[in-house]
């Protein structure tokens, strides 16, 4: 028994060794740590110094310029004082090219860069430029004909028309052509109308040779020409037939009628006249007075319209200033 205590004695003390063993083990790896993580934080510090210096080292050979393919190679054998003199060979060597461009190689594939956008974007305006024109010429084409066609529709009605105004007479619409410059070429395009008519047993005139009266019928049959193409709503005439013969005047009376009654199409003639031969073919009269300074408007009737035409056209007799307008 007394074996057995001192065996349980020496159990009890090597526990406890063991105990100090590993407190003494934990202890040095805890210092073993912190100094591992002290090592580690220097050469975390010491990483970001050297790049920081690569950094810096990198702008000073970007401000040199770019450099031959070679200025790389080489030298790896060489001892540190050895590419200090280099290095300061080279500095004297640049300081005496002080005044060189050192960044004309950058600036001229800049430029070429630039260039080269430049002619993609001029080919690309060329192509647009082509089917522009192309465009161009397709809408001048139609409007051509379209132009062309108007104009024989209007010329034809025109021939017409003036045969019925003057009808021992004949007339005709002209289209005149000029050379425009277009490009390096002259291409013909219209420029304008005349007209070519001949009152009677007369020459055939241009409009320069006419008289006040016979332009007035040329002008009144192309717009009715006008007006049988492409019809409008109504017309306002003031004393188209004062410069008229009293013949003229009644072929002018009868175009007007036929056309403001038209079963198909009619339009509206709104005229005022101090002949009687528009208002023989009028479907209402209004008399205008002025009297005292002051104009008045009023529906008469035909004969009443008829009657002042008469008295308007005796010269010694004063009836004031009074029109008839005839629709």
């Amino acid at each position: 028994s007394q074996a057995e205590k001192e065996t349980e004695l020496c159990q009890a003390k090597l526990r406890d060794l063991e105990a100090v063993i590993e407190r003494s083990k934990s202890v040095e790896a805890s210092a073993k740590d912190h100094e591992e993580a002290q090592e580690l934080d220097k050469l975390t510090s010491r990483k970001q110094h050297l790049l920081h210096r690569r950094h810096d080292l990198e702008n000073k050979i970007r401000d040199l310029g770019s450099l031959p393919s070679d200025a790389f190679l080489g030298g790896g054998e060489k001892s540190k004082k050895s590419l200090l003199q280099m290095s300061g060979k080279v500095q004297k060597q640049l300081k005496g090219m002080s005044h060189v461009n050192k960044k004309a190689l950058d600036q001229y594939m800049e430029y070429t860069e630039q260039r080269d956008e430049y002619s993609r974007r001029f080919k690309e305006q060329k192509r647009e430029e082509a089917k522009i024109s192309e465009l161009i010429n397709a809408l001048d084409m139609q409007k051509d004909e379209l132009l062309e066609r108007t104009f024989k529709g209007v010329a034809r009605e025109f021939v017409r028309t003036f045969t019925e105004l003057v009808p021992q007479g004949a007339g005709e619409l002209v289209m005149i052509r000029s050379f425009v410059q277009e490009g390096q070429s002259k291409v013909k395009r219209y420029s304008g109308v005349s007209c070519k008519v001949c009152f009677g047993g007369e020459e055939t005139k241009k409009m320069e040779q006419l008289s006040g009266g016979q332009k007035t019928v040329v002008a009144l049959a192309l717009i009715f020409a006008i007006q049988r193409c492409d019809r409008a709503p109504f017309y306002l005439f003031d004393e188209i037939d004062a410069a008229l013969d009293p013949q003229y005047r009644i072929n002018v009376a009868n175009i007007i009628s036929r056309q403001a009654n038209d079963g198909q199409n009619p339009t509206q003639f709104i005229q005022t006249t101090f002949a009687p031969e528009l208002v023989n073919i009028a479907d209402h009269v209004y008399g205008v007075t002025f009297k005292n300074k002051v104009s008045s408007v009023d529906l008469i009737d035909k004969e009443e319209g008829l009657s002042f035409l008469k008295m308007d056209n005796q010269p010694d007799q004063e009836v004031g200033k009074r029109k008839r307008r005839a629709r």
